[in-house]
């Protein structure tokens, strides 16, 4: 009764925690977008300052890199914008064509982690009554309860290993 009991636990805890991915990976592409929103307005301003000069952003790059350690630095900071703009645009086009079970596939390949870092930190959990949120609770459940049992099938075989060492003697 009591396994049963811890078995049940520990599915309605998988159940409680997994359901909550796609209000997650919601509030996580809304974040990833504005981030794309913003790197994008300032990867134009880089553009337009290059045009101003008469530069390609490419060129305007370089000159400004070679013409001393400051310039560098800052040359080498609009270059990281503008990769990680590219990387950014990518994961969001990646996570805005998927449903949910299949932004769940891609969640690891590409998350940013200080973007998730920063969603995780103002995530609101929210009751899920979509058809995807029932079936991540319904896995989360599945998932701790086999978990589990799969705790308790170990502990007790380890436990009958140990009385069957020191077990009883007969004479």
């Amino acid at each position: 009764m009591v396994l049963r009991m811890l078995a049940v636990v520990g599915g309605l805890t998988g159940a409680a925690g997994l359901s909550q991915f796609p209000e997650f990976s919601q509030q996580y592409m809304q974040r990833l977008g504005g981030t794309v929103d913003e790197l994008g307005r300032q990867v134009q301003r880089y553009e337009r300052d290059a045009e101003k000069v008469g530069l390609s952003l490419p060129d305007l790059l370089t000159q400004l890199g070679a013409e001393g350690p400051l310039s560098a630095t800052q040359s080498g900071n609009m270059r990281a914008d503008i990769a990680r703009l590219d990387a950014l645009q990518t994961a969001l086009s990646a996570l805005e064509g998927a449903g949910p079970f299949t932004r769940a596939h891609l969640a690891a390949r590409h998350s940013d982690r200080e973007i998730a870092a920063q969603t995780l930190k103002a995530y609101k959990p929210a009751l899920p009554v979509t058809f995807e949120g029932a079936v991540f609770a319904g896995s989360g459940y599945l998932g701790g309860w086999m978990a589990v049992w799969a705790v308790i099938a170990f502990l007790g075989g380890f436990w009958a290993s140990v009385t069957g060492l020191f077990g009883r003697r007969t004479a």
